[in-house]
């Protein structure tokens, strides 16, 4: 009976088995699907914070690491571990670069910094958040790419940590990491390439014979790479590597107490204990699908990504925003005439599920092999989604936001950080209530507004304050004047 239910529920999520949901699931077919499963539940118990006790989670997460830095053209010095997920590594990058740059820098002024391009992966400012340091975030070119001179200027003598993707996720491109790398070198700062995304992609697109710039341990000064197995590695959620040129660099990942009663207590990453179903089936994946079934996964995607660059480039209105590196195809529009927030609403009607983006306006799709069935239909409905908000200019959606991860929007943009803090609150207090972003902006919502539309900044306060509802911002309104 329960999981009977646990079925219904699930029913009502996106369908990402017919590639209608262009992110967060990276599905190859049925039978991976269940052998996954199977790889993942046989060790569902066993607990890799003990590596002494679980040896096989040992020698898999081991091999896992030696295979990923093998892909990714490290030699035999390259070290690293598992994680949970792709933020999590790029946590362990972080915080390894700021228990190295403490070790090196017995004096220095001000917090350590990390120093990135505006379109690095939003992980890397959540972990200088956590571990008390600033980023430094540098513009970005016409093609999206980071301006290495601007990059350079921005490094000082607290940098820590430069960072660039491999490609980044917004539009698809390679940052300059060769570029990039030389100047680390010459400056001994580290340098990680973000490769989450592309990480188990990239290599296979190379030996299909795609031209792309070098990205990984090839460079000189990368030191750091972190590369996601649950994405095009194709293994369970949630699995990634996080891999450094050598011991000297990843020694400062770790966390190790010698003063607690319940004894010794060393840790490899942040989780304490960690669960042995996803490092079993990244091991299981990787093993299972081999190089002849990553080049044919890899083929079908590419083949998916090109019908869909030229299917968006036939439709009147829009445009192609970078999408050169790898599975990404990220549309904007290119006439005042076309909302493509609108767009994506009139897609979502049809039961389509992709990611909005945002500076510029843009909708994201992370396209796999399981794509490759659903294109001609998602581009038919594209077209027809374009004429209509053509000949429906009252759709026009002025002053939402995307939302990364939710595929949803908020109504008001003046108020966008306060409400998405609500919007937390609401979601993890006692009721657990997921929202409904899509409607209209309500009363309590035109209140914000003109709070914020004529005090700025200082409305700020208020809304904490009152705490946004409607009886008490009307009660905000005499406070503020």
């Amino acid at each position: 009976m329960l999981l009977e239910q646990m079925r219904e529920l699930r029913d009502q999520d996106g369908n990402w088995r017919q590639g209608r949901t262009w992110s967060l699931v990276y599905y190859a077919d049925e039978a991976h699907y269940e052998f996954l499963k199977e790889a993942h539940n046989t060790f569902f118990s066993e607990n890799g914070l003990n590596p002494m006790v679980f040896q096989s989670l040992k020698r898999m997460e081991s091999e896992v690491v030696r295979m990923s830095a093998a892909m990714l053209h490290g030699d035999a010095q390259v070290v690293g571990t598992m994680t949970s997920g792709g933020t999590e590594s790029i946590l362990m990058a972080v915080k390894a670069a700021r228990e190295r740059f403490k070790k090196k820098r017995f004096i220095f002024n001000g917090q350590p910094e990390l120093v990135a391009p505006k379109s690095i992966h939003v992980a890397f400012g959540k972990a200088a958040h956590y571990f008390g340091m600033k980023v430094r975030y540098v513009e970005l070119g016409e093609d999206f790419r980071v301006n290495v001179e601007a990059l350079k200027r921005a490094v000082n003598r607290n940098t820590a940590l430069i960072a660039a993707s491999a490609p980044q996720y917004a539009h698809g491109v390679i940052d300059p990491i060769e570029a990039i790398g030389a100047f680390a070198k010459k400056e001994d700062i580290p340098f990680h390439v973000d490769a989450c995304f592309g990480g188990f992609f990239l290599p296979w697109m190379e030996k299909l014979g795609y031209d792309l710039p070098l990205f990984d341990f090839r460079v000189p000064g990368v030191t750091s790479i972190s590369a996601d197995v649950h994405k095009y590695g194709y293994a369970a959620k949630g699995a990634s590597v996080v891999l450094y040129r050598d011991m000297s660099y990843l020694k400062h990942q770790f966390y190790v107490s010698t003063d607690w009663p319940g004894g010794i207590y060393p840790s490899p990453t942040v989780a304490g204990t960690r669960p042995g179903g996803p490092i079993a089936a990244a091991w299981a994946a990787m093993k299972a699908i081999g190089e002849e079934g990553y080049l044919e996964l890899t083929r079908k995607t590419m083949e998916a990504v090109e019908a869909l660059q030229t299917g968006v480039r036939r439709i009147e209105g829009l445009k192609v925003l970078g999408s050169t590196d790898g599975p990404v195809v990220c549309v904007a529009s290119k006439s005042p005439e076309i909302d493509i927030y609108a767009v994506v609403d009139q897609l979502n009607a049809k039961g389509w599920n992709l990611d909005r983006q945002q500076n510029p306006n843009s909708f994201h799709l992370s396209v796999t092999a399981n794509h490759l069935q659903a294109v001609p239909a998602f581009l038919e409905d594209l077209e027809e989604a374009v004429a209509h908000v053509r000949a429906h200019p009252e759709l026009k959606s002025e002053g939402q936001a995307a939302m990364y991860g939710m595929i949803a929007k908020i109504p008001f943009r003046g108020a966008v950080k306060f409400s998405v803090h609500k919007i937390m609150e609401g979601m993890y207090g006692p009721e657990g209530k997921v929202p409904d972003l899509g409607g209209e902006a309500g009363e309590d919502d035109d209140l914000i507004l003109q709070l914020m539309d004529k005090y700025g900044d200082r409305a700020m306060e208020v809304l904490e304050k009152f705490e946004s509802s409607k009886e008490k911002l009307k009660e905000a309104l005499p406070w503020m004047r």
